[in-house]
């Protein structure tokens, strides 16, 4: 079975979801130096007034200490009240789309139980996700890092950067502020699911 090595993200943009659908095997690089302003710990979503940033506060090594750190190593800052806010500002933008009230009694736990590390957070995420888009993958971890990775694996690590441009020509559906400000590509797959439901796959199959 070939395999994708997908970034460890917090709900993963729409595009990537679209790539890694081409394999079934799903193996979350968890080895590699954590980078900051990525979709590591940070997802965009559409608000009433356009694109809402959220963003996972992390606990950050001292200036002293110039080690990098791991993504598996990469602890959340709970004193701040994050998953308050980030469960609020689900609601506020998605509580009209056709499908929110379909998927909150089972997401809402997410934002509820404390995570102390990003790895542990994020992973939970990925299975919620694959349950509601009812895929047959299987999910690993990276035992190791390697730099690179030769076909027939699917490499996507690079797809966690928040300043690439995203792959989604093509891409058309439903928003709920549409009418309003436009429709607006590069989001979170929350974006497409609580839009779309049970149709998202076949979305995202058209799209990769």
């Amino acid at each position: 079975m070939n395999k994708s090595i997908l970034p460890l993200t917090y709900f993963a943009p729409i595009d990537l979801i679209a790539q890694a659908l081409k394999e079934a095997n799903w193996t979350f690089e968890v080895n590699e130096n954590y980078q900051k302003q990525s979709y590591r710990s940070r997802q965009y979503i559409y608000g009433a007034n356009g694109k809402l940033l959220l963003n996972i506060p992390i606990k950050h090594k001292s200036a002293e200490v110039k080690k990098k750190q791991l993504m598996k190593e990469v602890k959340i800052e709970n004193d701040f009240p994050w998953q308050d806010l980030h469960w609020k500002s689900l609601e506020t933008a998605y509580r009209s789309s056709p499908y929110f009230e379909f998927y909150e009694d089972e997401m809402h736990p997410l934002y509820q139980k404390k995570f102390n590390y990003l790895i542990d957070f994020n992973w939970a995420c990925w299975e919620i996700l694959i349950e509601f888009m009812q895929l047959d993958v299987e999910l690993n971890k990276t035992k190791e890092f390697h730099f690179n990775y030769s076909s027939p694996i699917q490499d996507l690590r690079n797809l966690a950067s928040a300043k690439r441009k995203h792959q989604t020509e093509g891409l058309k559906y439903a928003q709920v502020f549409e009418e309003k400000l436009g429709f607006i590509p590069q989001l979170s797959i929350l974006d497409l699911l609580f839009s779309q439901g049970p149709n998202t796959s076949v979305i995202l199959e058209k799209l990769a």
